[in-house]
């Protein structure tokens, strides 16, 4: 028993070394690294803004007096729920094949069709999380604003979306971390993230198990780093809300 396991140590030492030290393959690992967090931020920095605009329109049409329909509003209703079941009711694989071969077939800028096709795919989540954020508010809020003074935007900005911020923390920082896990869906356009440079290099070495645990430990760890800071976030709010 004990042999076997020298003997399974003592090729995976050549297996390692080909994966990750020849030729400097582990510089491929960390711009693959580097490329996936820099579209996880651009996506979510779209589907943040596509999804506390839709959730602004939702809300604010559901809100509305009786008696006082606005046509406009109630026309971008449709086109949000429209776009919210359509996002959220197909796979987000089809999505960016349908975006990078069908849409964009032309564009050689792959990040940016990534960055595209993530934002809208987490827009439509972003944006129910975000409306049940601002419907969990007390309608008091938004008259004490109005009665103020202050327009529908400026007491969304100012009195609901803060207090709504704190609802949503928990699941907003869960979203950024399954955008993060998805970027890997990107590779099947071409986009040189963490996944492709893994999927190349063991095309290369036609040894594939340690490129892909290797990934898999790095997007883990970045995962629980990211996990830890959300907590820690989460517990400065609670502290403040206690003072």
């Amino acid at each position: 028993m004990f042999q076997g396991l020298i003997d399974w140590l003592n090729r995976l030492g050549p297996r390692l070394y080909a994966a990750f030290l020849e030729g400097d393959r582990w510089q491929l690992y960390l711009q693959g690294l580097v490329t996936t967090l820099e579209l996880t931020v651009c996506a979510l920095i779209v589907g943040v803004a596509l999804g506390v605009l839709v959730a602004v329109i939702r809300t604010a049409h559901d809100q509305q007096r009786p008696g006082h329909r606005n046509f406009a509003l109630a026309i971008l209703n449709v086109i949000c729920k429209i776009y919210t079941t359509v996002i959220r009711g197909t796979p987000m694989l089809v999505q960016i094949l349908i975006w990078g071969f069908v849409i964009f077939s032309s564009s050689r800028n792959k990040f940016m069709v990534g960055v595209v096709a993530l934002g809208i795919n987490s827009g439509a989540y972003v944006a129910e999380i975000v409306r049940g954020g601002l419907m969990s508010v007390d309608m008091g809020q938004s008259e004490a604003g109005r009665s103020l003074g202050l327009g529908y935007l400026d007491t969304m900005r100012f009195i609901v979306i803060p207090q709504a911020f704190k609802n949503i923390l928990p699941s907003l920082g869960n979203e950024f971390i399954t955008l993060f896990k998805d970027t890997s869906l990107v590779n099947t356009i071409g986009l040189a993230e963490l996944t492709y440079r893994a999927a190349r290099i063991a095309g290369n070495t036609f040894d594939y198990m340690p490129p892909y645990i290797g990934i898999a430990i790095m997007y883990l760890v970045v995962v629980i780093i990211l996990t830890w800071l959300q907590g820690k976030m989460e517990r400065r709010l609670r502290q403040s809300d206690r003072r």
